[in-house]
């Protein structure tokens, strides 16, 4: 390129590091799941959600702790809250620092705040939040509408896992002793 001639902006190499694409690769950092609530409930739908927070919350929240263990999600007004979702103080945090289990509003489009009211005032229906993590360096919330499971049915799905690892085992060891009689 000779020099002094003019380059337009769109055509010229990006600064920083790595290309545009490497930062657009859309992979999850996981902070916090809720494991229990896949148990206690039954997964009709979910969605991705972005959540509002504050400094503190964010540097916390990068260091790897949270919790949803107690957390829900309630529409209020036309907005979605995560409720009870444990993040605990920043360490290095001053007096600017965030309240642990506070409300923090969750960003969902209107078509799909409307869809998770309706189904949820439903008899037996809740909305659960399944998981904190940084997606493109931005804080997100999977949520998911479900319903709560019978005690029967938490003990069926974990026969079928059993069933399912059994059955897994045995495959692996039938594979190992073919391998050895060809050996």
């Amino acid at each position: 390129m000779a020099k002094g001639m003019y380059v337009p902006k769109e055509s010229q190499p990006k600064q920083g590091k790595g290309d545009a694409s490497s930062k657009k690769d859309g992979k999850r950092k996981i902070v916090a799941q809720n494991k229990k609530a896949r148990h206690d409930y039954a997964i009709i739908d979910t969605y991705e959600a972005g959540l509002v927070l504050t400094g503190t919350e964010v540097k916390s929240l990068r260091q790897g702790r949270a919790s949803l263990v107690d957390g829900f999600v309630q529409i209020d007004g036309h907005e979605a809250w995560l409720h009870n979702a444990h993040i605990p103080e920043y360490s290095q945090g001053t007096w600017t620092n965030h309240t642990v289990r506070r409300k923090r509003k969750l960003l969902l489009h209107r078509e799909e705040i409307d869809k998770l009211e309706s189904k949820s005032q439903e008899t037996g229906h809740t909305i659960v939040p399944l998981a904190i993590y940084f997606k493109d360096g931005r804080a997100k919330a999977e949520i998911a509408l479900a319903r709560g499971k019978k005690e029967y049915d938490k003990r069926q799905t974990l026969r079928e896992k059993q069933d399912r690892r059994d059955s897994d085992r045995a495959i692996a060891a039938a594979k190992r002793r073919q391998r050895a009689k060809e050996h």
